[in-house]
């Protein structure tokens, strides 16, 4: 393993002294048959987070906000040591984390895949769908993910959910520094450090500098990781009305034999074949580089009389370079080889400009937003396939990972793309009475595409206006009632048997429910009915004689509810998660995407059980799921993690963690026809030092 990073960076942390509240081109396995929120404005008390911007661009409080949203604390980051997305994810209620690959990750909610992860408001939908490599959570200060569709403000995307990551601001005037060592199973060695100051006499000018080294490897056969994490941000008061903001954000993540697709899951008759945990599909030479560099500023500037305007900027660019060996056939009758070297590169870039504040109408005060919004996504790919493509390859249970590396470039496969998005929106809240709110507004979107993508020509445009409806009327001091109508429509690369672009998704959702707040608004508590729709969902339908699939399109749909708590029961006990419970039907009755578990349970808490002595424990469950066919089916099970800290002193403490305790055995995804194993039993401490 390589830790020269690492190495760099213990001088710098041993220089410097060292509340969980409420988004493919390349050829891949076969799947099962089958919006942005904005910078969110949170005002904590307590445990629970009281309000936030995330639904409208509006100032509103939770109880008034009329949609399912979930904020993830700083606090809850760090108790629980959630350093991934992927991890963060798992412990979010309505969230499902679908982990086909090592390296890819798709994530749904209330039975459709998450599109739109986005930055501080802003970011264009996953170019392939998935998030690629393991997106580190050290800066940003809190995650909120918005669930039901989100097209107000993300002009595209599913009706599933929006993840927003809130970015760490330079708002320290004075020196803070924070530095934390982890060591875990598998090899794990993380070092983070956190640094923040003014940087003039007036600090009207303030910095801070995130830096993260981390490697690892896997309890699977020969996979590891390194991942190098790099942010930086200042601050700048333009006067006491605006303030200037630019950083930049860049990760680098290298994957040692990675797998492309899984294990196979069913041999020539059908069977379910089942595997030793550690178990991989990945060569001894396969690798995968992810590297992301992104760089953003806003300004933002008070108006008067409540009234504030902020334009944004960000430019984010990805290149993903990798040499990599898919594994396909029947173990019984014989495995064979694809391999395949992989090239993309993708540049992100938006801008985006509003203006809100509050008025006055029939002598009661309301709100208002309006703004444009517009997106550059560019995709360049290029896949070199090798000339011994069905090779033989040994059994996969003990294999060492020995295939010969081919020469790449026998033939090849290509997408040069670019997208563009326009976007106008507005939004009002208006305060029809002392008890009843109602948010109502719209988004107007272009979306242009000109290019092609392995042989699917991209050339198109769509226009759509998509309406928002919103209300919320408070029953009594405690409780609220509320109700909301949204629609969010996607492109989508996915195409049919003639390689044409399948039309745009279109989704919408419904839903109704009450909120509530306890105990002066330390404990917070929400009960929602959903319908979510969505036409032209893309389901296989065949392979070409190249192995790309082609396409469907199907109407789905979904209803069920969802139950949330999160907040103190005690000064001392904290309490968080939910319950979601859903139907997932296709347009004449039958069940569809049955890798999404129809059941599911989320809760943590921790408990202060002495002054310095914290104790923590998060348990996931889901009910049982089946791949389309039905030969694989997966029992339900639950994952029950343990977690402990202690404060030395005001500086110095230190923690430890137990993940999978109860050691479950289980698949990370039926969504393709291959799967490998999650991690079993595991353990880190870490080292933590702050100033």
């Amino acid at each position: 393993m390589k830790h020269k990073t690492l190495a760099a960076l213990l001088p710098l942390a041993a220089a410097t002294g060292a509340v969980f509240a409420q988004v493919d081109t390349v050829v891949e396995p076969r799947p099962t048959a089958e919006a942005t929120l904005p910078v969110v404005r949170v005002t904590a008390k307590a445990a629970g987070a009281q309000s936030s911007s995330g639904a409208a661009r509006l100032e509103m409080t939770l109880r008034d906000t009329p949609q399912s949203i979930t904020v993830i604390s700083a606090q809850q980051i760090q108790d629980f040591g959630l350093t991934e997305i992927t991890r963060l994810l798992d412990l979010t209620p309505g969230v499902l984390v679908e982990r086909v690959e090592t390296d890819r990750t798709y994530f749904s909610a209330r039975g459709f895949d998450i599109t739109n992860v986005q930055v501080d408001g802003l970011g264009l939908p996953f170019a392939n769908g998935a998030q690629w490599g393991a997106l580190d959570t050290a800066a940003f200060e809190r995650v909120e993910v918005l669930r039901g569709a989100t097209g107000l403000l993300a002009g595209t995307g599913n009706p599933s959910a929006t993840v927003n990551f809130i970015r760490k601001r330079a708002s320290d005037k004075r020196f803070a520094a924070s530095a934390a060592l982890t060591l875990g199973s598998w090899n794990q060695q993380r070092l983070q450090t956190d640094l923040s100051s003014g940087l003039n006499a007036d600090s009207s000018l303030r910095g801070r500098l995130v830096l993260v080294d981390e490697d690892k490897d896997s309890h699977l056969d020969r996979y590891g990781q390194h991942r190098s994490v790099a942010y930086g941000v200042l601050e700048l008061d333009l006067g006491t009305s605006t303030q200037l903001t630019a950083g930049i954000h860049a990760q680098r993540s290298k994957a040692r034999s990675p797998m492309w697709g899984a294990l196979p899951l069913v041999d020539s008759t059908g069977r379910r074949v089942d595997y030793p945990r550690n178990t991989s599909s990945a060569a001894d030479w396969a690798w995968w580089t992810n590297r992301d560099t992104e760089v953003f500023a806003e300004l933002s500037h008070d108006l008067g009389s409540g009234w504030q305007t902020r334009a944004t900027v960000s430019r984010k660019r990805r290149s993903t370079p990798s040499e990599l060996l898919y594994v396909y056939g029947a173990p019984d009758t014989g495995l064979m080889a694809y391999p395949s070297a992989f090239d993309g590169k993708y540049v992100d870039t938006v801008a985006d400009l509003f203006v809100s504040g509050p008025f006055t109408l029939a002598g009661r005060r309301h709100q208002l937003m309006f703004g444009l919004n517009a997106g550059r996504q560019t995709l360049d790919e290029l896949s070199r396939y090798a000339a011994n493509i069905g090779a033989p390859v040994p059994p996969l249970q003990g294999w060492d990972g020995s295939f010969p590396k081919p020469a790449f470039g026998a033939s090849t496969g290509y997408s040069d793309t670019t997208r563009r998005r326009q976007s106008a929106y507005a939004a009002t809240q208006f305060n029809a009475s002392d008890a009843l709110k109602i948010v109502a507004g719209f988004n107007a979107t272009r979306v242009k595409s000109s290019g092609i993508s392995y042989g699917v020509a991209q050339d198109y445009q769509h226009d759509a206006v998509k309406p928002y409806l919103g209300a919320v009327l408070d029953l009594n001091a405690t409780y609220s009632a509320y109700a909301s109508y949204a629609e969010v429509f996607n492109p989508q690369l996915e195409a049919d048997i003639n390689r044409n672009a399948l039309d745009p998704l279109e989704g919408s959702n419904l839903e109704a429910g009450l909120k509530a707040a306890w105990l002066d608004g330390q404990l917070t508590g929400a009960a929602a009915l959903f319908r979510t729709r969505q036409r032209n969902v893309p389901v296989i339908a065949g392979q070409h004689p190249d192995f790309s699939n082609y396409y469907t399109g199907i109407a789905a749909s979904s209803t069920g509810y969802e139950l949330e708590l999160s907040g103190r029961l005690s000064p001392d006990w904290s309490l968080s998660g939910g319950w979601t419970q859903l139907r997932l039907k296709g347009s004449n009755g039958e069940d569809v995407n049955r890798y999404i578990p129809r059941r599911v349970l989320r809760l943590a808490s921790t408990y202060q059980a002495l002054p310095r002595l914290k104790l923590g424990a998060a348990l996931r469950w889901q009910s049982g799921i089946s791949d389309a066919t039905g030969a694989v089916q997966q029992k339900a099970y639950g994952v029950l993690d343990l977690n402990g800290s202690y404060e030395f002193n005001r500086q110095w403490s230190a923690s430890l963690a137990v993940n999978n305790v109860n050691d479950a055995n289980y698949l990370g995804s039926l969504k393709w026809d291959q799967a490998y194993y999650a991690a079993p039993r595991s353990v880190n401490a870490a080292l933590s030092w702050k100033y």
